[in-house]
């Protein structure tokens, strides 16, 4: 009996079970030491600034708190009005960008996958080529332009770039390459619109594609700061992710506690679209 193919899965079984404990260890550790007091976290974590300069010192970092509490839950959620604020700030900026760019992606993906017109496929590289530049080399031109119009201090200077971006049009468009064009051809023989082509049969059949980039724009949204920096100077109006660095500044224990509430939208949806963002990864052709 050849037992190498064994000895190779369950190596590769280890070695996946054991990565996967390195990245799952930061949340776990967040998450166990929001429920710590604030003086066991300074006693765990007040000799970060002392282990540079003696070797013979040690960070312990605990999973498990010596006493549960609750004290930095409620520093943030009741005692710190501003957090529950920009909170909301976040959600206002991230889901109609969401929203806009889901409809606007879609059309424009069955634009480029499915109507036949001239010079499409070097507009679509066209296109695409703003996806290879980052947001430091278009910062100059999209401020001048969102200053222009007099957006500056307003959400609209967040949403309307985000509403518009390729990168939903690329994934979505990879997607709907893989549905065949008989199902067009199909419908209009019976007399069916592009419209109605478009949100009878091409939208059912996006649905994984689509919950794999409200996924991906959520995270990426949600985490944004150097936009929130740059068009909104009023700090009233920034979202949570400018706001969770004056946490941490402040408190290492109200840091923890926010943090994880600032996460838990993230891991939810996740978990609860995760088989749809798989199978629309994986027909989309997009590889991380």
């Amino acid at each position: 009996m050849n037992i190498a193919p064994l000895i190779i899965k369950l190596l590769k079984t280890f070695l996946l079970i054991l990565l996967g404990l390195v990245l799952l260890a930061p949340v776990v550790l967040t998450v166990t030491n929001s429920f710590m007091t604030e003086q066991e976290i300074r006693m765990n974590y007040d000799a970060l600034g002392k282990v540079a300069a003696n070797a013979d010192m040690f960070v312990n970092a605990k999973l498990i708190p010596d006493w549960v509490s609750w004290e930095q839950y409620r520093a943030v959620l009741v005692d710190t009005p501003a957090f529950l604020h920009m909170y909301w700030n976040s959600v206002l900026l991230v889901v109609p960008i969401i929203a806009g760019q889901a409809l606007v992606a879609s059309l424009a993906a069955y634009a480029f996958a499915k109507l036949r017109f001239r010079g499409r496929d070097k507009l679509f590289l066209v296109y695409l080529l703003t996806m290879l530049m980052p947001f430091q080399v278009t910062l100059v031109p999209n401020y001048i332009v969102i200053d222009k119009l007099g957006l500056m201090n307003n959400n609209a200077a967040i949403i309307l770039p985000g509403i518009f971006a390729a990168f939903g049009v690329f994934l979505l468009r990879q997607f709907m390459l893989h549905i065949p064009y008989s199902y067009i051809e199909a419908a209009k023989i019976d007399g069916a619109s592009h419209l109605r082509i478009f949100w009878s049969i091409i939208l059912p059949m996006m649905k994984p594609a689509l919950a794999a980039l409200v996924i991906l724009l959520f995270v990426d949204n949600w985490n944004m700061v150097e936009q929130p920096l740059i068009f909104i100077q009023d700090a009233f109006k920034q979202p949570l992710s400018v706001f969770l660095a004056r946490i941490s500044e402040q408190s290492r224990g109200i840091a923890f506690a926010a943090s994880v509430v600032y996460m838990t939208p993230m891991l939810l949806l996740f978990l609860y679209a995760e088989r749809f963002f798989i199978e629309g990864i994986q027909l989309s052709g997009v590889k991380g």
